[in-house]
């Protein structure tokens, strides 16, 4: 059983202060570490910590999930958890948790004001205009309505996108490897070069998974209707950066928006290096699209607020890597968790267990999601270190937990 003052917290990348005070109010002690750490520095940093919270740029691997003994929860403060090896963190009962919700209006923001900007070429005028060069011309400047956005990735970020750009007067199409329902008229294409070859602008927003790294190459933009636009807002490996030079370059693309790099510097200042450095009509930004005050906010409060709830309660609602189960608190009563192998019987011998010692069982609720089942029990009255012993020695135990 952990004591509410004995819970430490590594919080890497800058995590909002509204998190730092969540888990303080708490009794938690706290760590909070501006900039990503590297496989070497997180295994030296990672040994006595229970609670680890990163945003994109830390890579959680099994090595260094291996190096932490006392870790019972990782929180992804974005939307984003393809950094962390979920599989390695279920196989040590690692619950992740993760913001889904919480920026996607501050990713569609900037997708719609960078739209625009390159639509009416602002960042060109803006350079010229610090130079000295007054250029007052209509010339290659676009008003939005009436174009086509494709967009690749109809999740949470494309959806809410596509509302907002039909608002605009935009006509929208979407492809998605999933069956997605429409929303109002957007229009679903049968095959990627359906929307490549159909698009005046051409936006990014999938996942980062292995599978995705260069998802986007020279094949793709060389299908994209010439002078039409391209964004990316959703992760670095899926670009071919050097493609996207050449399409720019070549004058195929009239603008590009990236967001997001395949190598991205550790901390703030650190130099940035890219191929797209110096083009006109591209707009260049420090992997900011979730970060506004408001959003950062209401994740620093999500994200935390699910894993005081975890360590204290033993709830996994919303858990990326763990079946969803919440049991109310009952007064007075031992809270015990058991993380284990997705196997027949093992609710029967976990009573078994308890009935053989005389525990009293008052509340008990079992999910179950692929590999994994996950339990909760709430026992009445005293029970000795045995009846511990006997559930860990299980052979489909992988973590058991004593809250209270």
């Amino acid at each position: 059983m952990i004591d509410q003052a004995e819970v430490k917290v590594l919080l890497l990348e800058s995590i909002h202060p509204d998190a730092v005070a969540r888990f303080e109010s708490e009794g938690f002690r706290v760590e909070s570490v501006s900039t990503a750490l590297d496989e070497v520095e997180l295994i030296d940093r990672i040994r006595d910590v229970h609670l680890l919270g990163i945003r994109s740029k830390s890579k959680i691997t099994p090595k260094v999930l291996d190096a932490a003994d006392k870790l019972v929860a990782i929180g992804a403060f974005c939307i984003g958890t393809d950094q962390i090896d979920l599989g390695a963190a279920s196989e040590r009962g690692i619950a992740v948790f993760n913001a889904p919700f919480s920026n996607t209006r501050s990713v569609v923001e900037l997708a719609i004001s960078e739209i625009i900007a390159m639509t009416r070429r602002l960042t060109e005028k803006n350079a010229l205009m610090h130079q000295g060069v007054w250029d007052k011309s209509a010339e290659g400047a676009h008003e939005i309505r009436g174009r086509r956005l494709g967009i690749v990735g109809y999740g949470n970020i494309g959806t809410q996108l596509s509302v907002l750009a039909e608002n605009l007067g935009m006509h929208v199409s979407f492809y998605d490897t999933a069956d997605k329902l429409a929303l109002s008229n957007a229009h679903r294409c049968a095959s990627l070069e359906e929307l490549l070859e159909t698009s005046d602008v051409v936006t990014l927003h999938v996942d980062g998974r292995p599978g995705n790294a260069g998802f986007f190459g020279a094949d793709q933009f060389a299908r994209m209707r010439p002078g039409s636009l391209f964004l990316n807002l959703s992760r670095g490996i899926v670009v071919d950066h050097a493609a996207l030079r050449d399409a720019l370059v070549d004058g195929r693309l009239a603008g590009a928006a990236v967001d997001v790099f395949p190598k991205e510097p550790k901390g703030r200042g650190d130099e940035f290096v890219s191929e797209l450095r110096g083009l006109p009509n591209v707009v260049l930004t420090p992997h900011i699209g979730g970060s506004t005050e408001e959003a950062q906010s209401d994740i620093g409060d999500f994200v935390a607020n699910k894993l005081a709830h975890f360590v204290q309660e033993g709830n996994t609602t919303l858990s990326v890597n763990m079946p969803g189960v919440a049991l109310p608190e009952q007064p007075g009563m031992s809270r015990v968790v058991h993380v284990h192998t997705n196997m027949p019987g093992v609710l029967a011998q976990v009573n078994s267990i308890l009935a053989e010692h005389r525990v009293n069982v008052e509340g008990q609720l079992l999910s179950t999601r692929g590999e994994y089942g996950y339990l909760i029990t709430d026992i009445s009255g005293g029970y000795s270190a045995a009846v511990l012993d006997q559930l860990r020695a299980m052979p489909q135990t992988v973590r058991l937990r004593v809250l209270s």
